[in-house]
């Protein structure tokens, strides 16, 4: 006697008129796909929750079917390395709600962005990016990138035609960008960047951390390449890392004049990647001559702990936006706050170019200004009790952290006070909490 159910299809109970449930999401709404998208049918034990697949290693059907797979003319799974069941869930979720072809996760929001540019660029080759980017990608191309032989430089003044054409080279080979910079909230025109991308025929990446798929679908607006550092909003809950990496499928790199050999190289006769692939291609040939090559992988585990994230984004995106502008606002009236680095804020430079894309909701990350300098923030953050003095940013709670002595502490003096780095400044990464408890909690650090 077994204890094992019988496959769906072998159960009498099943009807032959029966519909059954639905699998493509195509043309649903946002809130629909975000609990749903990439839902398989699992006939082993009609499990409504997709299972977590800890595999190393996947059976052939046959000798053929393995060579088939190998050569990429069939779509089975070879080695987690690569690919996952766990893992495609959250990749077709994520795919699906930022509007891109193919999405590929791995194991941290560092390792999409690597992942990312490597696909592009290689040893002699050139990025460009705006100069407000998250700390650690600033770190990331000035040491590693740097030492891979692809070199970055930053512009200032996104709205300034000549700086991009200055600074632009014959070997620059994407462009990079943050959708709502952190720690700043100095908000991009992405619009803007991607068209100066066009004009100079290199694709956009995109880093949507902060914003999320819920605030803003860059592919909506001219980007080629999304990345997250899905342990933020996506996932939600702080409790594991990831990352992804989003092809939009619009780039033609077969007719661009700059090579991208990764992917429109042909080797041994064969077609190129994008030739094989054409939608897909850019996805394609980062999962299988990067992330397979220098293996950040995604755990099975980590994988269903993001795709259940995902399911409660557009509710905890909610609150999070909701918090954000109450507290926004109630700090710049504070007596002991100098300044508040909000773009929802009248006042703030880039009010406008937020009522334009966020209607006013420009992302709970931000940044305040206590006074007192370095010995003001010292006190303030030691006497927090609600909010948790910490890194990360994103999570169900709110967090504080000082850049200047953590995030930026390796920063010359000169690119701090360039980037606006004070000694007083404070990072702020509002949560879902009651609004009014994390105001007696500010209220209470800040003191009189």
């Amino acid at each position: 006697m077994t204890d094992t159910c019988p496959p769906l299809s072998e159960n009498p109970a099943v009807t032959p008129d029966a519909l059954g449930p639905e699998y493509d999401w195509a043309g649903y709404a946002f809130d629909t796909r975000q609990v749903h998208a990439g839902e398989y049918d699992d006939r082993t034990s009609g499990a409504r929750i997709p299972p977590i697949n800890m595999t190393a290693g996947y059976r052939f059907n046959s000798f053929q079917d393995a060579r088939a797979r190998f050569a990429g003319e069939a779509d089975g799974l070879i080695y987690s390395r690569q690919r996952n069941p766990s893992g495609n869930v959250a990749e077709r979720r994520i795919a699906s709600l930022e509007g891109g072809t193919e999405a590929i996760v791995v194991a941290s929001g560092q390792a999409a962005i690597t992942a990312a540019l490597l696909s592009i660029a290689q040893h002699g080759d050139h990025i460009v990016s705006t100069a407000s980017i998250y700390s650690g990608t600033r770190i990331l191309f000035g040491r590693s990138f740097a030492r891979f032989g692809v070199t970055v430089d930053y512009v200032w003044d996104e709205f300034d035609d000549d700086e991009w054409d200055r600074v632009i080279q014959p070997n620059t080979k994407a462009i990079f960008s943050e959708t709502i910079p952190n720690p700043k909230n100095d908000i991009v025109d992405i619009g803007r960047v991607a068209a100066v991308a066009k004009r100079h025929g290199i694709p956009f990446v995109v880093d949507n951390t902060i914003a999320s798929p819920f605030l803003i679908r860059p592919f909506e607006h001219g980007a080629d390449v999304v990345v997250h550092s899905s342990t933020k909003f996506l996932s939600g809950h702080g409790a594991a890392i990831s990352g992804t990496i989003v092809d939009g499928g619009s780039f033609d790199w077969a007719a661009a004049d700059r090579p991208y050999p990764l992917i429109t190289q042909s080797t041994g006769g064969l077609p190129s990647i994008a030739e094989k692939f054409g939608q897909t291609a850019y996805a394609r040939a980062t999962r299988e001559a990067v992330v397979n090559d220098i293996g950040p992988a995604l755990s099975p585990f980590n994988s269903f702990l993001l795709h259940q994230g995902i399911e409660t984004l557009s509710l905890r995106m909610e609150r999070h936006l909701s918090n954000s502008l109450t507290i926004a606002g109630w700090l710049a009236g504070h007596a002991r706050v100098e300044s508040v680095d909000y773009a929802g804020l009248p006042g703030n430079p880039a009010y406008e170019l937020a009522q334009t894309l966020y209607v006013g909701r420009s992302g709970s990350v931000f940044s305040f200004t206590v006074r007192g300098g370095e010995a003001g923030a010292g006190r303030f953050l030691d006497r927090l009790r609600v909010i948790s003095h910490m890194t990360n940013i994103g999570d169900t709670r709110s967090m504080a952290l000082h850049p200047a002595t953590s995030t930026h502490t390796s920063f010359s003096q000169d690119l701090r006070d360039r980037l606006g780095i004070t000694p007083g400044l404070i990072r702020i990464s509002v949560g879902i909490e009651d609004v009014n408890d994390l105001i007696a909690d500010l209220d209470a650090a800040l003191g009189v």
